[in-house]
């Protein structure tokens, strides 16, 4: 059985190997909260690996996700087997996180084993929720914050996320047979579901354009609702978060100015970009300045 200690090394090399994305802004961090976000970031990358697992049939990977959940109530009950878990639910108790935000995580994962269709934006959201919004406010948490509005603007941060993952992810969803879209909006603008699946829509069409443009309107709308978040958050955490929305805004317009042209290619930062987020948030972090919302 790994000691605690040993249970958060563990998460570290997890996500040293694996968050490209947010691995530098954990660095930014004061050594506590830094520790718990490796094990946050472990726990959700072992459970979104058992979902994606394409070699297994459906039915095996449910069972997987299921008995992973009942593992983690095993640990939340003082088991301590499992290194993951153990870290994991060590800083839930550390943070008073609640334990309500990883059963919904898991839920969202499940759900992705079986064939999701979204009629609605309101049906897409319940989704974002449980994919983003939940690991957002356990974030808030660990980060600390003043507010009332703080979880609410973090479920909203987390939605923005989201979408501007599913709006990169396109091309890649498809392919597993997935449309995280909505269908009246695909409908409106004169697509469906089948023709992204079977790759009959192009990047360069007007109906594809314009619908990826209200797309990109909407996640942009909820980044910006989102941005007095920054200045609630107790300021040792600012400029990770900071960093992190940076980040994912940065994608967002990565796509834009790429024509969305998604479908072709996989778009994200590049190095000079990611090097620029990153000596700004350093920055950041030493003057102890309230950052202003990433343009």
């Amino acid at each position: 059985m790994p000691t605690i200690e040993e249970a958060y090394e563990h998460c570290r090399r997890i996500a040293k190997a694996r968050a490209r994305h947010f691995f530098y802004s954990f660095r930014l961090l004061p050594p506590v909260q830094r520790e718990s976000m490796y094990a946050i970031y472990a726990f959700t990358r072992h459970s979104d690996d058992i979902v994606d697992q394409a070699d297994l049939a459906a039915d095996s990977r449910r069972a997987a996700i299921r008995e992973w959940r009942n593992n983690l109530q095993r640990h939340f009950a003082g088991s301590r087997e499992d290194s993951v878990l153990a870290a994991f639910c060590d800083a839930c108790e550390r943070h008073a996180i609640p334990r309500s935000y990883s059963f919904e995580l898991l839920d969202g994962m499940e759900g992705d084993l079986s064939e999701q269709v979204f009629e609605n934006f309101e049906d897409l959201y319940r989704y974002c929720y449980r994919a983003a919004s939940v690991v957002g406010m356990t974030t808030m948490h660990v980060f600390g914050f003043e507010g009332r509005e703080a979880l609410p603007l973090a479920e909203r941060c987390g939605i923005a996320f989201q979408l501007t993952n599913i709006m990169r992810d396109i091309a890649a969803d498809a392919a597993m047979g997935r449309v995280y879209l909505p269908l009246c909006e695909l409908a409106e603008y004169g697509m469906s579901r089948d023709e992204l699946l079977s790759g009959e829509v192009r990047a360069g069409e007007d109906r594809f354009q314009s619908f990826m443009d209200f797309q990109y309107q909407r996640a942009d709308r909820y980044y910006r609702e989102s941005a007095a978040l920054l200045g609630m958050t107790s300021p040792p955490c600012r400029a990770a978060l900071w960093a992190m929305i940076a980040t994912y805004r940065g994608i967002l317009k990565r796509i834009r100015r790429a024509g969305f042209d998604v479908l072709s290619q996989e778009l994200g930062l590049s190095k000079p970009r990611k090097l620029g987020i990153a000596s700004h948030a350093l920055w950041l972090r030493a003057t102890g300045r309230v950052p202003s919302f990433p343009a």
